[in-house]
């Protein structure tokens, strides 16, 4: 038993070295400027992360190619990016003002640019986290470029299987394809891939779009080309990044513009001194808590509310989801889109607007003057620090400065967990920094208490915010699990919150030193489960309950519920 226990901890070193390793080298080709992935340069990134295997990656150092890890990644990356030799990382350098057309990932939101059919502009708008995870990305689908190179090429004089001859072909013909030829083609390619008929065919239409459904073939084909190309002397596909956004990275820049935004609305609506409370959330579940159950009872009789959050969660409901934006903004919501480039959307709650009478909290009773309640999208990583660090500065007008009058902030989001299942809940006691050891305890406002009992298993500890959901495998987090850490969970903003708010709050004293602050967290995956990481899919419909219950328990706090 103490040999199983050492192997599993010197596994856990191993990979944390290895994570330590990918940032460092991450750092100095960022200072650098540029390199190739698949050359000198790029080999370290390249071994640190085979030997890393992070669990969302699934195969990536077997010969065959890893298909779920693939679609993950592409869903985050611009479409068209497989086809680009040249990738330029940007700050917001002017781009959407021109005749570019930006490419957003449909899971993850940031500008990219199709410069011209060999090179693809990522804006970096998010800080240092944005860099890492694209830069993971880009070399896990170069990894996969490779080992499709190594399949193709028959011997050194460019000789080709003749199975990517028949996918040339069908690349060639630009056609939609019929089911016949469709199954021909998945046929050849799943020799390139190592990967059987079935895998392929059940993973094709995930990468397909209503404009290109037979998209899989094309994305597998360039990834080739571009491998091949190069291991017979072509172009090498390079990695560059802008001066401007070396220059940029790290001032808060764009997080500046954010907060100062939001500061100046509160003080055009005369908020600016009231009562603040600060929830970082998305941008349904606090309007639909308070707002849609009386106005939708009609429509769901003797339905609960959690089936009519369920509703308005559903594709197609969006009449269902305008109606009730239409009455939040006719009763105190305001709305803001972001404009900054952080990405961050937010909505702020002028509660002595709200006849509460009229909404899910008919008891509603805050203390003293009405609150403010400000709801902002997720942050992503390290700039989770950056925004709430400067929206919880002063607001300056001139000489002026005025204080803002924060009572409390609360966390609420998704995070991987270690002992439980996808849409279970997890309230952390401390956020410990994988990257450093760093650890922030803190009273969470929010207990076990609270959330047990409605149905839904919930946990209770410490948990670590990950420098990427994309680095962690099995041995590292059974460690960190199963070690005197006892974590819990993982997340990206937890540790990089809490130092803001604690920084603002003990050391600048620009907010309340008592500022009360809430974390609670639902099961987006367990990486220590086979078939439950990211790769494996989203939530459906099973983060609906997690998400209301944990929104629920923070405005009854607000609203003093007894």
């Amino acid at each position: 038993m103490q040999g199983i226990k050492n192997i599993t901890r010197s596994r856990a070193q191993e990979s944390s070295a290895a994570i330590e390793r990918l940032y460092i080298t991450m750092r100095h080709l960022f200072n650098r400027g540029f390199y190739k992935p698949m050359g000198v340069s790029g080999d370290s990134l390249r071994e640190a992360l085979l030997q890393l295997r992070p669990e969302i990656y699934g195969s990536i150092a077997d010969e065959k190619a890893e298909l779920n890890g693939l679609l993950y990644v592409i869903e985050r990356l611009p479409v068209g990016i497989e086809q680009c030799r040249f990738v330029n990382l940007t700050s917001d350098e002017g781009y959407g003002k021109s005749h570019f057309k930006a490419i957003v990932p449909p899971k993850r939101k940031r500008n990219c640019y199709r410069i011209d059919d060999e090179q693809m502009n990522v804006e970096i708008t998010r800080g240092r986290s944005d860099i890492y995870d694209i830069l993971t990305h880009l070399t896990f689908i170069y990894i996969e470029s490779d080992k499709i190179k190594n399949r193709v090429l028959i011997d050194d004089n460019g000789e080709m299987a003749r199975d990517w001859i028949k996918l040339e072909q069908v690349i060639a013909n630009e056609e939609p394809l019929s089911l016949e030829e469709r199954e021909k083609a998945v046929s050849h390619v799943s020799n390139i891939l190592g990967r059987t008929f079935a895998e392929l065919t059940d993973i094709y239409d995930g990468f397909g779009t209503a404009a290109d459904p037979d998209r899989f073939l094309r994305v597998i084909y360039w990834l080739g080309k571009l491998a091949i190309e190069e291991a017979m002397g072509g172009q090498k596909r390079t990695i560059t990044f802008s001066p401007i956004l070396r220059e940029r990275l790290g001032h808060h820049i764009h997080g500046e513009i954010w907060a100062n935004n939001i500061k100046a609305v509160l003080k055009q609506n005369g908020l600016l001194q009231r009562p603040i409370h600060i929830i970082s959330a998305n941008m349904h579940s606090v309007m639909n808590s308070v707002f849609a159950p009386p106005l939708l009872k009609g429509k769901f009789k003797d339905k609960e509310d959690f089936f009519i959050y369920e509703e308005l969660s559903k594709t197609g409901n969006g009449p269902l989801r305008a109606k009730v934006e239409e009455a939040a903004l006719k009763n105190g919501m305001i709305y803001m889109p972001d404009t900054s480039g952080t990405n961050i959307d937010v909505q702020i709650f002028d509660t002595e607007k709200i006849d509460f009478s009229k909404t899910a909290f008919p008891t509603a009773n805050p203390q003293g003057e009405m609150p403010v309640i400000i709801v902002m999208d997720y942050a992503f990583g390290e700039q989770a620090y950056e925004t709430i660090d400067e929206l919880l500065k002063p607001y300056k007008e001139g000489e002026t400065r005025t204080l803002l009058n924060v009572e409390s902030v609360s966390i609420m989001g998704k995070a991987g967990i270690l002992e439980g299942n996808k849409g279970d809940i997890m309230i952390p006691s401390a956020h410990i920094n994988e990257g450093t050891g760093d650890n922030y305890p803190f009273v969470n406002e929010l207990t076990h208490e609270m959330l047990a009992g409605q149905g839904i298993p919930v946990y209770s500890g410490p948990m670590v915010t990950v420098l990427g959901t994309s680095l962690q495998n099995r041995d590292l987090l059974t460690f960190f699990n199963q070690s005197t850490w006892g974590v819990i969970g993982l997340e990206m903003e937890g540790a990089y919150y809490q130092k803001a708010i604690q920084s603002a709050s003990k050391i600048r004293k620009s907010i309340n030193p008592d500022v009360k602050v809430r974390y609670a967290y639902y099961a987006s995956d367990n990486p220590l489960e086979t078939g439950s990481t990211l790769a494996s899919g989203g939530l459906g419909t099973t983060g609906v309950k997690p998400t209301y219950l944990i929104t629920i328990k923070i405005l009854e706090q607000l609203f003093n519920i007894q």
